[in-house]
């Protein structure tokens, strides 16, 4: 059996206000999407990373892992129109005999822990679909209808892991916008997804604040 891991890294950054891809900005010194290849290699010397990269943005990653001399091994694809055709042009760098768990996450994600990673993965050998999660801490308002019960909602987080052949199958569907991430395309396919708990820490940095509170866990 053999493991992968895509890292699907598509960000325009645009919430951050510049012009750099927020996967590229740096965290103490070393860019996020570094960090998150960094932490899944730090997990397994054996797990095969596969890097999904939209293709105007690889010349600059490139240049990246020189002046870093960034060496961590890994396939590439093309990124797609959405996170969904992303995914497929990860997928399709895996065999498709291929036997064991694939995990699909956020390039912006750094600080997943590597428990979180190894709960994924040895869940989904069994469970075939596995999402990690977090309770939700704060009051949930419904808009039209005041507030709900936070108990019954949790916060999903990556990695999402995934038996092989089950997430080869359910990504052969057409698209739909309902596909908001991998669990979705999965249960449109007619399977349960499950949970297990993942780290507060596993944020995804998307806004200025997320910068901030990355470089305070990075000094952590």
């Amino acid at each position: 059996m053999t493991d992968y891991i895509i890292i699907v890294a598509g960000g325009k950054g645009l919430r951050m206000g510049g012009e750099v891809p927020k996967q590229f900005l740096p965290v103490g010194g070393i860019p996020v999407l570094m960090r998150t290849l960094m932490r899944f290699r730090q997990y397994s010397e054996q797990l095969n990373i596969i890097l999904v990269l939209p293709r105007e943005q690889q010349g600059y990653w490139h240049e990246l892992c020189r002046q870093h001399q960034f060496n961590i091994s890994y396939e590439l694809a093309d990124g797609g129109r959405t996170r969904f055709h992303s995914v497929q042009n990860g997928l399709a760098l895996i065999p498709d005999d291929a036997q064991g768990v694939v995990g699909v996450h956020d390039g912006v994600r750094p600080f997943v822990s590597t428990d979180v990673i190894a709960r994924c993965f040895s869940e989904a050998r069994s469970q075939k679909a596995v999402i990690p999660v977090v309770p939700v801490v704060e009051t949930l308002r419904h808009v039209e209808q005041g507030n709900v019960f936070r108990d019954d909602y949790r916060l999903v987080q990556t990695p999402q892991t995934f038996d092989i052949q089950l997430l080869k199958a359910a990504n052969r569907q057409p698209y739909q916008k309902t596909f908001t991430d991998d669990a979705s395309v999965v249960e449109a396919f007619g399977h349960s997804v499950s949970m297990v708990e993942g780290n507060r820490e596993n944020i995804k940095i998307t806004t200025p604040f997320d910068l901030l509170m990355a470089e305070m866990l990075v000094g952590k």
